[in-house]
């Protein structure tokens, strides 16, 4: 704007006048950018510091554990089975962090977190490669049972009348299906054989089996919700529109409804990878999940109540492994929530 045209405004309209125009045309020389949908679920996610401090806690966490622990045992010069039985105090307790013990070949190894038991086996390495079997559990469930929550969620939620009957009645026996009596007897029986599926050594041992039964047992949970999302996206207009151009059911539903079960599914992974890592602890606590000597966070402090009086911190490892883990996915959990959420306020 010229100094002349400021004037005359300003004789006609006043210096309020003046500040409007110039306004005005500062803003007509900016460039209005529109952003997409995932920009824009972005921009939401990292203003929330916490949910990305949870997201990089996930990722330093996966790094120790897939690679870290080859690098740590490389380095170590013994792996997490390996024994040894001078790792003793006196009193035959493990010998606490930061010790030095024989390694039976004449020379000295360096235990971290010291022995996880009178067996005398590296507690550190044992937590980065039971890292990795917790992981994979928790995973590989996460995939298995959300696959199948999707799938039968928006059958129901689509077909409804006698697809989403029979849906729903499958889904109540399941819940009410005391998932933990089988976990035992399976373990009782065949548990053993089913163990040892490991692909070749792809994934570790008992790891199949729990992968088996959260699936079959943790579908439900998913099903509902996607049921619920499906029921209200089958009468918005662009699914009336697709149905009027001919396209058919399944057609609709993968590229009209599935796309928009992206945000529910994203997060609800998230919040049940940390439930399937709790799961895991618990039942290989029990003695009924991950079998010794393969290490777990659960089956790792199932073997830590022995020694609570005398070395403590038996149970004070796999404990805040569980505890920042679990913590970590829900904080990332809720962190996507709010931001695949545009009315939640920041």
């Amino acid at each position: 704007m010229s100094q002349t045209e400021k004037e005359v405004l300003g004789a006609s309209g006043g210096l309020a006048g003046a500040i409007a125009l110039e306004s005005g045309a500062e803003l007509g020389e900016i460039e209005i950018k529109a952003r997409g949908y995932w920009e824009q679920v972005w921009r939401r996610f990292k203003r929330d510091k916490i949910a990305i401090g949870g997201g990089i806690t996930i990722i330093l966490l996966l790094f120790s554990a897939f690679i870290g622990a080859p690098i740590a045992r490389h380095f170590l010069g013994h792996g997490p089975d390996d024994q040894f039985y001078n790792a003793l105090t006196p009193l035959g307790a493990p010998i606490g962090p930061l010790s030095t013990v024989d390694n039976g070949l004449g020379g000295k190894t360096f235990l971290i977190l010291g022995a996880d038991s009178t067996l005398g086996r590296d507690e550190f390495l044992r937590l980065l490669y039971g890292a990795r079997i917790s992981f994979e559990v928790a995973v590989l469930a996460t995939v298995g049972s959300m696959s199948i929550g999707i799938l039968m969620g928006s059958m129901a939620g689509y077909f409804r009348g006698w697809v989403d009957t029979v849906v729903s009645r499958v889904t109540e026996i399941t819940m009410a299906f005391p998932f933990v009596l089988f976990t035992i007897a399976l373990a009782s029986t065949v548990g053993d054989s089913i163990n040892n599926i490991t692909f070749g050594g792809v994934i570790g041992k008992g790891v199949f089996t729990l992968f088996v039964i959260f699936s079959v047992f943790g579908w439900f949970y998913p099903a509902r919700i996607m049921r619920a999302v499906v029921l209200s996206l089958r009468e918005k207009e662009f699914v009336e529109a697709a149905r009027m151009t001919g396209s058919g059911d399944w057609r609709i539903i993968r590229s009209h409804i599935l796309p928009h079960l992206v945000a529910p599914i994203t997060v609800y992974s998230t919040l049940s990878i940390a439930g399937f890592i709790l799961a895991e602890a618990g039942l290989s606590f029990l003695g009924v999940g991950i079998k010794q000597p393969t290490a777990s966070w659960g089956n790792l402090l199932g073997a830590a109540p022995e020694y609570y009086t005398v070395q403590p911190w038996l149970m004070v490892w796999p404990g805040l492994a569980v505890l920042i883990t679990t913590l970590a996915f829900n904080l990332l959990g809720d962190g996507l929530r709010d931001a695949f959420d545009p009315r939640s306020a920041h």
